[in-house]
């Protein structure tokens, strides 16, 4: 059966070709609700939930075949905690938290399986910030500062190795 609608949630191609849908906001409440779907069966598994409900978050596959979600919000709170979700055992975790609050932000997976999150929204309004998780440390730490603050932009590995960050505002 198919999950009930909801916006702000993120979509993660999985390496089993399955697609894992976290969080969202379903009529002014914010989710922490997962699903799976299956395209070579067309069918929807509802999974463990995240440890926290989250929209306007990210998510993103890593080397290590586990998804890692970062910051977003819930109930008017900006978050900067973070979880992954491990498809071999159904389960999440939480890990470090972000060195600060964002949602609308970026997630990209650097040719090193770090991890770099740009920009967003925080506390301060639209950022210009950005940090490198390292999945082998377990730990993020501050990276380089964009030429402008943005929110609701792309960013993406070119073939070169660099992050273009294109649009948003």
């Amino acid at each position: 059966m198919k999950p009930p609608a909801r916006y702000y949630s993120i979509a993660t191609l999985l390496k089993s070709d399955k697609v894992l849908v976290t969080g969202g906001v379903r009529s002014a409440i914010y989710q922490a609700d997962c699903d799976i779907y299956d395209p070579s069966t067309d069918q929807w598994d509802t999974i463990a939930n995240m440890t926290a409900p989250r929209a306007a978050h990210t998510a993103i596959l890593l080397n290590s075949r586990k998804v890692l979600v970062t910051g977003g919000e819930t109930n008017a709170h900006l978050l900067a905690s973070c979880e992954i979700y491990d498809p071999s055992t159904g389960k999440w975790n939480n890990v470090t938290s972000m060195t600060e609050e964002r949602s609308s932000h970026t997630t990209t997976l650097l040719k090193s399986g770090k991890v770099l999150a740009t920009a967003g929204y925080g506390h301060t309004g639209t950022l210009d910030s950005s940090e490198i998780y390292d999945p082998s440390t377990g730990k993020w730490n501050p990276s380089a500062r964009l030429s402008i603050p943005r929110e609701f932009h792309t960013a993406t590995l070119l073939n070169s190795g660099k992050v273009l960050i294109t649009g948003g505002e």
